[in-house]
């Protein structure tokens, strides 16, 4: 009897800590930098030189659900959060998309704060492919871009820049799909600053309040 009271107990406290809204303040001074694919995190103080010199987001140059090009000049001077999903995923990608939305209600007034999401199978979602997607998820233009572009280009900005993937040490290549539940933040300077499971609300709670936390820093 005691065995089940305690875990009846533990339930319950595990059921209202879900609903409890996460502290509205950041853990640390400073938000992490991350630079590979195991995501050890790298504490740095922002504006010195090791900063500056840190691994950035290198340009590229892709087209979004509008036909237009985007570029980091189209992030220049903001914070962004980014993930990589496809039109026609039936798993994960919907819930994902939910929780991108979610993120993109939160900073809708907020001009500091955009969104990018690459499609993984850029042959299939053409422009027209993603208008419809970026319409049936209430996606708001030119502050969340769904972009296609070049196969090998997204491929290598995901894994070689962003390291989304979580199959550390194992060879990738253009023949191996990739898909991954992991969103990221990118400061202002192109750095990583977050990994955040697209999946988890506890995660996007985070999330939201280490964006502000960065919008601190600036």
């Amino acid at each position: 009897m005691v065995c089940f009271i305690l875990i009846f107990l533990s339930c319950v406290n595990d059921t209202k800590n879900e609903n409890i809204k996460a502290i509205d303040t950041s853990r640390v001074d400073y938000l992490p930098y991350y630079d590979e694919e195991s995501f050890t995190p790298n504490w740095l103080t922002p504006g010195t030189e090791e900063e500056k010199q840190f691994h950035k987001i290198p340009d590229f140059e892709l087209t979004n659900q509008l036909g237009e090009t985007v570029t980091q000049k189209t992030f220049k001077n903001r914070i962004y959060i980014t993930d990589f999903f496809f039109a026609s995923c039936p798993g994960i990608c919907p819930q994902m998309t939910r929780h991108m939305f979610k993120l993109q209600e939160e900073f809708k007034e907020d001009d500091d704060i955009l969104f990018l999401s690459h499609t993984v199978t850029p042959s299939r979602d053409s422009v027209p492919v993603l208008k419809n997607y970026a319409e049936k998820y209430g996606v708001i233009d030119n502050k969340w871009h769904l972009v296609t572009g070049d196969k090998l280009d997204i491929y290598n900005l995901g894994r070689d820049h962003y390291f989304v993937e979580n199959d550390l040490g194992e060879p990738k290549d253009i023949n191996d799909f990739l898909h991954t539940e992991n969103f990221l933040l990118i400061d202002k300077n192109k750095h990583i600053r977050g990994i955040y499971n697209g999946l988890n609300r506890a995660s996007m709670q985070q999330l939201i309040i280490d964006v502000k936390a960065l919008k601190d820093e600036n």
